[in-house]
């Protein structure tokens, strides 16, 4: 049995995922995990301290899987590496190594000024804020609006998170860098994002150097006519995708009919 645990990012819990279920193959079991704080999930006392995220996710991020982490999921499961027993392989999907850039010529699109406004706007209006976030992620998608309402349909019109949990999400994803983890990765790390990413960098998009590097750690995919989230317009290529990979990595490597 090849295995996945999906995790998702910042301001969205795990009903993401919920577009891929009608198309996962046989042969693949995919658990959908949510973070600390976000859905029925208890939050943590202090929701930025990896150690005790790393404990509290112990149970769901089995080592015998891959994990795919998307946007803040990636990051986060990148530096629960240093906690963890290492997974099978990790994608980080929609992610680079960091996400907010201090520089033009950087691996992220989001620039610190842009990011600092972005944090000032939640904390005077954070409800507002959110579906800021949620059409700005959206608005590679072939039809921004029509994906905006599916996801409204998939996580309601508020938060599904604890506002602290969110906080804390913001200093991570200002914060966190992946860039010593993927340059020494423990484990097979893998990138994949949509072409149309308004999140990432035009270098990622196009698949210039920072792909090439990623590729020679195992493979790197970019998924024509998506953005940020191809959960809701290419799921059919992501779970392509991700059974591929999942199939590679697993105990008995190979798609099942290839052991059988």
């Amino acid at each position: 049995m090849s295995k996945l645990v999906l995790l998702s990012g910042w301001g969205i819990d795990a009903r993401i995922w919920q577009p891929l279920q009608s198309h996962w193959p046989e042969g693949v079991s995919v658990s959908t995990p949510d973070w600390p704080g976000y859905g029925d999930r208890e939050p943590l006392a202090d929701p930025q301290d990896l150690a005790a995220l790393a404990a509290t996710m112990a149970a769901d991020l089995d080592p015998d899987a891959v994990w795919v982490g998307w946007s803040l999921g990636g990051l986060l499961a990148a530096h629960l590496l240093a906690y963890l027993p290492t997974p099978r392989a990790l994608v980080m999907l929609g992610m680079g190594p960091r996400f907010v850039s201090d520089s033009h010529n950087s691996n992220s699109a989001v620039s610190r000024v842009e990011f600092k406004a972005f944090q000032r706007a939640f904390h005077r209006d954070a409800e507002s804020t959110w579906q800021h976030f949620l059409r700005w992620q959206l608005s590679g998608e072939p039809a921004p609006r029509p994906a905006f309402e599916r996801l409204l349909d998939l996580i309601g019109q508020v938060p599904p998170a604890t506002h602290a949990t969110l906080l804390a999400g913001l200093v991570q994803l200002g914060t966190l860098d992946a860039t010593a983890i993927v340059a020494n990765p423990p484990c097979p790390m893998l990138r994949c994002q949509g072409v149309r990413d308004p999140l990432a960098s035009r270098e990622q998009a196009r698949g210039g150097q920072d792909s090439d590097k990623w590729a020679t750690m195992g493979s790197a995919l970019l998924i024509e006519e998506a953005g940020h989230c191809p959960q809701l317009s290419q799921p059919v290529a992501l779970v392509g995708y991700l059974s591929d990979i999942a199939y590679r990595h697993a105990p008995s490597a190979g798609r099942p009919e290839e052991t059988s």
